[in-house]
Formats: C-alpha cells, structure tokens, sequence
C-alpha cells in the first residue's frame, strides 16, 4: 500500500513549517502519510492541484495567495469555510475536493488554550483583509469578542469583509487614516505585512494601545518582529507570534484528513526550541 501524500500549496512556499508539523503528527499518532510544499503561482494554482490529486493527493493545505481561488474550487464548503469565504484546507473527495478552514479556530485554541486569554467582551482591532482576516474574523466573533474593527490598504476589502461578516452592530469597517482617531483597544491582530521587517514599515499610533493590551501577529519568526517591536514599544501587556496559531490549524486540517486531532503540545515546544536555537550565535 502506497503512502497516503499530502502537501501544502502556496507561493512562495520553501519557508512553510507545514511538512514538518505533519511529519511529526504522523509519528505521534502513527498514522503513515507523506507530506510536502508545492510553490505554485496564481495562474497555476488548478493546474498544480489538478497534477497533485491526478498523483493520488488526498488533502492540502493553502496558504497564500491561494485561499479565495481554493474556496471556488470545491464542490462542498463546510460550515466554517463558508463564513470565511476562503479555504485553507482541501480534502479529496470522489467528487473533486471539499474546503475547509481551519484558520480561526487555531486561533482562538492558541490564544485561550495556550497563552490563557479570555476573549469574551474585548474590542478588537483586525488589520486586514485579505485570506488570513477572513480565516479568523468568524471565530473571533464566535468566541464573544464585544466588538471588532477591521482596517486595510484597501477600503473596498474592508466593507467587503465587513459586510460578509453580516453582524453590523459588532463589526466597524475603517481605513487606516481613521487609526489615530478610534480609540484604543484590549486586542491587536494583525493579519497583514504590514510593519514587518521585510516589508515598509507604516506607522502606526501607539493611541491604539488600551492598558492590559494583548497584540497578536499572525506570522512567525522574523516575520513578526517588526510588529511585536512596536507593540512592545508601545506598552502592549503580551505579544503573541502566529507559531501557536500554526500548530493548532494544522492539527485541525490533520483531523479533518485523518478523524484525529494530534497532541498540539509537543510539537509547539520543539518549533520553539528550534527557534531558539538558531537565535544563538555560534
């Protein structure tokens, strides 16, 4: 019997953790599987999904830019990927492929499980729009978050979101010439490159941060830094990193393919280590 095979897909893809995460949630639960990265740009997306299931692929995860194209594709959408409007995680079915999105309830495991947050009742500030905004947005809402503004470059995909989300008494859509003047806020999430190391900072007011502030970036490693710096800097209470969101979404795509949900634990603490040690010179 052949190796069940799995990938990631997205563009660019080499530095994804995804085949490593599932690498070792296959020796945790001793369930055989294969588990790659397919870099594919935009325009290739179906034909390099359409290759990868000809193979014998039975489910992928999608990152970006891939998470509204992958949406289109299925022929069923579950409950959560519906909401989103975006798939992050694809299952071969007889049909074609079902979507999935495993995104926000990573989220709201990392935050409350791991790092003990209670998002009940907070004002939340989401900056962006795009797939990974999408992901997570439904479920912040879900676990009781008083109110929820969203900012982007782009006013047209904030009211798209904001309008999709369809709970206008708790969802603001702004731009981002209005971040000096909305107030401050008990949760950041940013879900953008924006102020990034890698990217052109765009400044933005320490005003935005309440007392007691938590702020979340939704990269990891070098990706974050920029943004937690200045929410350090801005007196933010905890800065969170999207490592631990990374973990919990693959272990949810990892029990949608396979009806197990691995021990998240384990894994998170040796992507830590990991991480720690390439920090030390040597």
């Amino acid at each position: 019997m052949s190796t069940p095979h799995y990938a990631v897909i997205g563009h660019p893809v080499a530095h994804s953790l995804s085949p490593f995460i599932h690498a070792a949630f296959s020796r945790q639960t001793r369930i055989p599987l294969g588990y790659g990265a397919i870099d594919a740009a935009p325009e290739e997306f179906d034909a390099v999904l359409a290759e990868f299931a000809a193979h014998g692929g039975l489910g992928a995860n999608v990152t970006l830019p891939h998470k509204q194209r992958a949406a289109a594709i299925c022929g069923n959408l579950s409950e959560r990927a519906r909401r989103a409007g975006v798939v992050n995680t694809l299952v071969r079915t007889a049909t074609g492929w079902d979507g999935d999105n495993t995104d926000g309830v990573g989220l709201v495991r990392d935050l409350t499980d791991r790092h003990g947050q209670d998002l009940r009742s907070r004002k939340v500030l989401l900056i962006g729009a795009g797939g990974a905004a999408h992901g997570v947005a439904p479920a912040l809402l879900d676990a009781g978050i008083a109110d929820l503004f969203i900012v982007n470059r782009s006013g047209d995909r904030t009211d798209a979101l904001a309008d999709a989300l369809g709970e206008p008494m708790r969802v603001h859509p702004r731009y981002f010439d209005d971040l000096g003047s909305i107030g401050s806020f008990d949760l950041i999430i940013n879900a953008t490159s924006i102020a990034r190391s890698d990217d052109r900072p765009m400044p933005l007011p320490g005003s935005l941060i309440a007392p007691r502030c938590d702020v979340v970036d939704l990269g990891y490693g070098k990706a974050a830094i920029g943004f937690l710096s200045w929410a350090r800097a801005s007196g933010a209470d905890h800065t969170i990193d999207g490592l631990g969101m990374l973990v919990e979404q693959a272990a949810e795509s990892f029990k949608c393919w396979h009806g197990v949900r691995p021990d998240t634990d384990p894994v998170y603490a040796e992507l830590r280590a990991r991480e720690s040690a390439l920090a030390v010179p040597g």
